[in-house]
């Protein structure tokens, strides 16, 4: 099985040669294979939002190659990944077009590694398409389909930013941090809706989260960063028995460092 995305010898230094020298990234090695669903959790200033902007071309790599389906894309720019890589970001107005209607969203989401040109206008033949990909969200969105969407809740739009991001499936879907800005409830419901179109599309997918009980119970491996290494790497039935409780021992264990509960957002 060739993996989807590989990472060898990784390194990301900020403000290097200077007093604020920050070396965040130290040396990381990942293989991501097909499927895989990955949640990684660390404390703030671990490096798990370098490591996204990283794989996403957001940041250019100096030290380390990345390979996506065996191609070298480390000096690729943000653009030419975003044909194979797709993102949902932390704040819900990133992932649209605010004062675009929903079905003008999905018609730019379906042109995604294309021409985009600059015509706006919907092929009536969409439409249909559209309202049945909307209608598997269950929100009642494949009636609003002329709504702006800058008129609609937070939950509705990052449900429809997933929706946008696996509309032409991508090779890869980054989460950053996707349902931290949402309250409990709808970031339930968003989370319950991630899992569903990555199980339903068998997408692989890398989700960056605080929330130690959602790195638990999604996903099919769990990655934890200290200080810029992976300390925990688990998947399978490891990943599947383990308690935030022993997930808490084995970063003690293996990062030699006891992680304070005010570093994560323990939500129980």
């Amino acid at each position: 099985m060739n993996p989807v995305l590989s990472i060898e010898n990784l390194h990301q230094v900020f403000e290097e040669g200077t007093n604020n020298e920050n070396h965040v990234l130290k040396g990381i090695d990942l293989t991501i294979n097909p499927g895989e669903f990955i949640t990684i959790i660390g404390g703030n200033g671990a490096g798990k939002s370098t490591l996204l902007n990283s794989i996403a071309g957001a940041l250019p790599t100096k030290t380390g190659k990345i390979q996506l389906n065996g191609k070298d894309i480390t000096k690729q720019s943000v653009i030419k990944r975003a044909k194979s890589i797709s993102r949902v970001f932390q704040d819900p107005k990133l992932g649209t077009a605010v004062r675009l209607t929903v079905e003008e969203n999905l018609a730019l989401a379906l042109k995604r590694g294309q021409s985009r040109g600059f015509g706006l206008a919907v092929k009536s033949a969409n439409r249909p398409f559209f309202k049945e990909q909307l209608k598997t969200l269950n929100l009642g969105l494949e009636d609003r389909l002329t709504a702006e969407v800058g008129l609609l809740s937070g939950g509705q739009r990052q449900a429809i930013t997933l929706l946008m991001a696996t509309l032409q499936r991508p090779d890869l879907i980054l989460l950053d941090e996707h349902t931290a800005a949402l309250d409990p409830k709808t970031s339930k419901t968003v989370m319950d809706l991630t899992e569903k179109l990555i199980d339903e599309q068998q997408l692989t997918a890398f989700m960056v989260t605080h929330d130690m009980e959602n790195a638990l119970q999604y996903g099919t491996r769990l990655i934890m960063l200290h200080q810029g290494r992976i300390v925990v790497d688990l998947s399978g039935k490891e990943k599947e028995n383990l308690t935030v409780g022993q997930l808490m021992d084995l970063f003690q264990q293996n990062s030699g460092t006891k992680l304070k509960d005010d570093q994560l957002l323990l939500n129980t």
